[in-house]
């Protein structure tokens, strides 16, 4: 067992909000996470997939009248979407008995159907907390690799060998294209989503070229863009939008994508090993991902991630704009030579970005001038969490 950070946020968060829910891709952990935090106070839990538990909520006021003063825990809340109503009147009942804080921690796996369902009726009662898979602060520096190349999914990280990692993946992959997705009431061919995915994984950290995978997949640029954001929705991939803030220069327009565990990248690929990944053409868009979720799931709440690019050549492979607008502009690579292109001072110019780092396959922080350090990215990690 890992001590995963997000446990804090929530436990925090419940201390402000009646109303906590937690997102994040299935097996990520948040089921774990809610039972640690059960065990620590008077609560209930129920998996709202299991059909003797949505059955317990036929009448879902009657049953939560009797839960007062008790955490309630539901999981896969979006399988009964008709509930939020119902949690607002809880909330607000409870509100005039003095009950403010920690009554409900609802868990989901699909991010913009499960904001959607309770953004009305939740308003102002809830906040949203993105639970990510292992981080490399949680499971150690010394980890790194086996973190690259396993992904953050716990049950894939700590298998006992690279070949039961790629498997459990695989059976991931396969249960979420023919089990999960169909809950969802998408008619898409397992066949076809899983091509696409692939692709994306083929083109990780590429520009999004809709056009190109639409004929690759033989369907139309609105399919691949219904397709995307399906992936997107269950926080399996990223769209990193581009920075779009400089008049006057010719930006890229188009988001870069990213599937967001690497582990997941190279199972679809069927890369088993280290040695297979370093080998492969994939291996420098693998880091750039792998860093870039890395950093993101690290820096401050309210931090907003962009790429730049310009027709000029000016590029930064990740900006975040930090609560409090301090910009840091962020070059990675996979090389021990701390060194950026012509490109990168460009960008950062443009940006005026007011802090610039270099994430490097280096052991040590050293300077590499005019104000940039490079560092490994630990080192990255622990200045974001020091903010």
């Amino acid at each position: 067992m890992y001590r995963r950070r997000t446990s804090q946020t929530v436990l925090c968060a419940l201390e402000s909000q009646a109303a906590v829910v937690l997102l994040g891709p299935r097996q990520v952990g948040k089921t774990t996470l809610a039972l640690e935090i059960a065990g620590q106070r008077p609560s209930v839990y129920l998996d709202l997939e299991r059909d003797a538990d949505r059955q317990i909520l036929t009448e879902p006021d009657l049953y939560l009248d009797e839960q007062v003063g008790k955490l309630v825990i539901l999981d896969e809340v979006q399988q009964m979407p008709d509930l939020f109503k119902n949690l607002r009147g809880q909330i607000d009942m409870r509100r005039r008995k003095g009950a403010r804080t920690g009554q409900f921690l609802l868990l989901g796996s699909a991010s913009n159907v499960l904001l959607h369902q309770s953004a009305e009726s939740l308003a102002g009662r809830v906040r949203y907390i993105e639970m990510p898979p292992l981080l490399l602060d949680e499971v150690g520096p010394e980890r790194l690799n086996d973190l690259w190349l396993r992904g953050g999914f716990p049950d894939s990280f700590q298998a006992d060998s690279d070949r039961d990692s790629l498997i459990w993946r695989e059976d991931f992959l396969r249960t979420y294209l023919e089990r999960d997705i169909p809950a969802l009431g998408l008619r898409i061919p397992a066949a076809t989503l899983r091509r696409f995915w692939t692709m994306l994984a083929h083109a990780q950290g590429g520009l999004l070229n809709a056009a190109a995978l639409a004929e690759g997949l033989g369907v139309s640029g609105q399919t691949v863009g219904r397709y995307l954001d399906l992936l997107v929705d269950l926080m399996l991939v990223r769209r990193l939008q581009p920075w779009h803030e400089n008049v006057g220069k010719r930006l890229v327009k188009s988001p870069k994508v990213f599937v967001r565990d690497s582990g997941l990248v190279h199972a679809l690929l069927n890369l088993s090993s280290m040695e297979s990944v370093l080998g492969h053409p994939v291996v420098g868009g693998s880091w750039e991902g792998f860093c870039i979720e890395t950093l993101i799931a690290s820096a401050p709440t309210g931090t907003e991630p962009f790429f730049y690019r310009t027709a000029a050549g000016a590029e930064l492979d990740l900006v975040l704009r930090l609560p409090g607008d301090d910009i840091w502009a962020i070059e990675i690579k996979r090389t021990t030579a701390p060194k950026v292109s012509r490109g990168f001072h460009l960008a950062v110019d443009d940006i005026k970005a007011d802090r610039k780092m270099l994430v490097y396959a280096g052991e040590r922080e050293v300077p590499a001038g005019d104000g940039l350090r490079a560092m490994p990215l630990a080192a990255a990690v622990g200045q974001l969490r020091n903010l």
